[in-house]
């Protein structure tokens, strides 16, 4: 099975060169991630990111965050109100009708 190769943006590659410098790699590393939360400031540890070893610069994997805004959601967890289901019109009863219960 053959392997394709990682795309810039990929985090699955051990370092790739940095578009912002153009001198430094970008290296996968665990840092700490600073979001806020409404007027809350939410720090994760252990986040990956990919850090320019020349200018510093940050990308953030995609995915990490994702799930990260999953989680951080207020919403998440909550039971959803099911949708009430809409009659079905009178001439679609009728051009099919129910089995009659055995």
């Amino acid at each position: 099975m053959k392997r394709e190769a990682p795309t810039a943006h990929s985090f699955e590659s051990d370092r790739i060169p940095c578009d912002q410098c153009g001198v430094g790699m970008l290296r996968l590393q665990r840092v700490v991630y600073l979001v806020w939360l409404g007027e809350e400031l939410v720090t994760v540890p252990n986040f990956p990111a990919r850090i320019c070893d020349v200018c510093g610069r940050r990308e953030y994997d995609e995915r990490a965050i994702a799930w990260l805004n999953i989680l951080l959601n207020p919403e998440a967890g909550k039971h959803s109100t099911r949708l009430s289901r809409t009659q079905r019109p009178a001439s679609l009863k009728k051009a099919h009708p129910r089995p009659p219960l055995e």
